[in-house]
């Protein structure tokens, strides 16, 4: 038995939330939804009980359970709901052996803010009971309204009133232009996650496209058993079709429907080049952007690509910590219109989530538009061009699962002594000369909070940057995050491998963090954009990212290998 099902483990924790939620639980309305995956329905029937006999007002509630979480957001803000219950675990994998989560969104949309989430682990730590009143399981198939005691307990259609309000932001009748001319065939990868039924209104009702061109379109409580992460390993069938079929265009989403991966034939859209491509495109080709970009901003770890369109067009640029929590406030402010963060997460101000389906159909936009002023134009002519434009910033991140969390912890803790000290800037190190390092801190222009420890970073003198941050530690140890970038507007660099590029930075950033010493590691789990130029090995080009990911159970049993065409080596499933 997995730990989210051990007798009342599920309900002690929804308890905690319902404790912490902001003017409390009694008379509040709350949306409930997820992506599907597997123990979601008895969790939503143990919602409903405890909601009321916590004197909760009014759930409103996905069919079957299902809401993306930006469908979620958006319910949230059109009802004017107190917040929302979400069950997820995001792009993790589902199954009874797998994940489950549920986390709670405020009446904005957005993630919980800390002040909240501390509330939550408050009460997890001093609950001794929860209250729950009995009854029959409510049928979550039919929409409507029914009673459950005093509680009023709402089923919704729950991909209607979402793709309604894509259609107010975007032009549908442009994208159907382009994508029913016969010459930009597509394809949509649902991975067996929530974004399915919305993709299918989408791509056949509204652009006038067969069946064929969404797959893996059902939610399914383990996903197929795949791995439901939008990237070019886990989404590897539709990579393949692209490639195999000559698609113009193709497109996947992770389990809940915040997270996307763009792609056409021989070319991959790095999630750092695709909020800025999106952000210089919107006010042209997005109707939603017409009266004005507000703002734009990016995690720190993020590639500056997006500050670059922000200095061209002179829009305000915010760079904030990992989390979409803190572009809530800047959302809230009127200063923010257009976001994004490395892990594949894009999205504006129309929710307070990021939005897997907004950036696909923001995509398609910018394509319809492009294909206007000059037809024929591809994925890569839209990338080249962008390039050329504004230089090229190689990016890459790599993750070192697992490690002893004390070794982490001096690692981090002898980093952070050595970035902090007053004069390490202007050392030199090999090639490399510091301008700037620290230990990153975003004080919150609209509320004045301050966020520290939130990453070490060193800056060169050339614009380069390494980036470290420790993760989730626990039981199963921590996790090391590096991420390194570098920036070039020589346009004979722009088709160099990513490896190749960053090899400099990379073993900088291994010497100088004495990484293999304190943790034992001499390679990363996973290289999150390990970019190599397929023509390298097929004849062929094509732009690829692959994020080389073992499951625990397979991780004592892997062998080192290295591709050809890449300069790092990295864990790889045989």
């Amino acid at each position: 038995m997995t730990v989210f099902e051990q007798e009342h483990y599920t309900e002690n924790f929804v308890q905690c939330i319902l404790n912490a939620i902001p003017g409390g639980a009694k008379g509040a309305t709350l949306v409930v939804g997820g992506d599907g995956r597997y123990y979601s329905q008895p969790a939503v029937q143990k919602i409903i009980r405890l909601a009321a006999g916590n004197s909760v007002a009014k759930l409103i509630i996905g069919q079957n359970g299902l809401l993306s979480t930006p469908a979620a957001s958006h319910i949230i803000r059109q009802r004017k709901a107190t917040g929302g219950i979400l069950l997820t675990a995001s792009h993790n994998p589902g199954g009874p052996h797998a994940d489950f989560g549920i986390k709670y969104n405020v009446e904005n949309g957005g993630p919980a803010p800390e002040a909240v989430t501390n509330r939550i682990y408050e009460y997890t730590g001093k609950i001794d009971h929860y209250v729950l009143q009995q009854g029959s399981d409510v049928d979550l198939s039919r929409q409507g309204t029914v009673h459950f005691g005093a509680l009023e307990v709402e089923v919704i259609d729950s991909v209607r009133d979402y793709v309604a309000f894509l259609g107010e932001i975007f032009d549908f009748g442009a994208i159907r232009a382009l994508l029913t001319s016969g010459k930009f065939p597509v394809r949509f990868d649902a991975l067996h996650g929530v974004t399915g039924p919305y993709a299918r209104p989408l791509f056949v009702a509204h652009f006038g496209l067969s069946d064929a061109a969404v797959q893996n379109a059902t939610p399914l409580p383990d996903f197929g058993g795949g791995h439901p992460d939008p990237n070019l390993t886990y989404a590897a069938s539709l990579v393949d079709a692209v490639e195999r079929e000559g698609l113009a265009f193709g497109a996947a989403s992770d389990g809940d429907g915040d997270r996307n991966m763009i792609l056409g034939k021989g070319a991959f859209v790095n999630p750092s080049d695709s909020v800025a491509i999106i952000a210089d495109y919107a006010e042209r080709a997005i109707p939603y952007f017409r009266g004005g970009v507000r703002g734009v901003a990016r995690s720190m770890p993020t590639s500056g690509a997006v500050d670059r369109v922000a200095q061209e067009h002179k829009y305000e640029c915010f760079e904030v910590p990992t989390g979409w929590k803190f572009f809530g406030n800047l959302m809230d402010a009127g200063r923010l219109s257009i976001c994004g963060e490395e892990s594949f997460g894009t999205g504006s101000d129309h929710v307070r989530e990021k939005d897997g389906l907004w950036a696909v159909v923001a995509w398609l936009s910018i394509l319809a538009y492009a294909n206007r002023e000059k037809p024929g134009t591809s994925v890569g002519d839209v990338l080249q061009a962008h390039y050329n434009k504004y230089g090229r910033n190689f990016f890459s991140r790599y993750d070192y699962e697992e490690v002893s969390s004390d070794g982490a912890k001096q690692m981090i803790e002898a980093l952070r002594a050595k970035f902090t000290a007053p004069d390490f800037p202007g050392t030199q190190l090999g090639q490399f000369q510091v301008a700037h390092a620290g230990d990153f801190s975003y004080s919150d222009p609209i509320d004045g909070s301050v966020s520290r420890n939130q990453g070490l970073f060193v800056r060169f003198q050339d614009g380069s940057r390494i980036i470290f941050r420790l993760s989730g530690t626990g039981s199963a140890g921590a996790t090391i995050r590096l991420y390194v970038e570098k920036y070039s507007n020589d346009a004979k660099e722009y088709a160099a491998d990513v490896q190749a590029a960053l090899k400099p930075l990379i073993q900088l950033a291994l010497d100088i963090s004495e990484l293999q010493k304190h943790t034992g590691r001499s390679q990363p789990s996973v290289i999150t954009v390990c970019q190599t130029l397929f023509r390298a090995c097929t004849d062929r080009f094509l732009v690829i990212l692959r994020m080389h990911r073992l499951p625990r159970s397979l991780r004592a049993q892997t062998r080192s290998t290295q591709c050809t065409c890449c300069v790092q080596q990295s864990d790889v499933r045989r």
